[in-house]
């Protein structure tokens, strides 16, 4: 999608534990929720 939109260079981290200690830990563990890191440019 990104590069659908010109961004070139596209990186996506490693999935990231984001809720661990929240309130909905269980919902996300359940959903298998995870965070990820986006790095990208967009040529001028």
């Amino acid at each position: 999608m990104l590069e659908d939109i010109g961004f070139i260079n596209v990186e996506i981290s490693e999935p990231v534990d984001t809720f661990g200690g929240a309130g909905g830990e269980s919902n996300a563990r359940a959903f298998e929720v995870y965070g990820y890191a986006f790095l990208t440019f967009k040529p001028e």
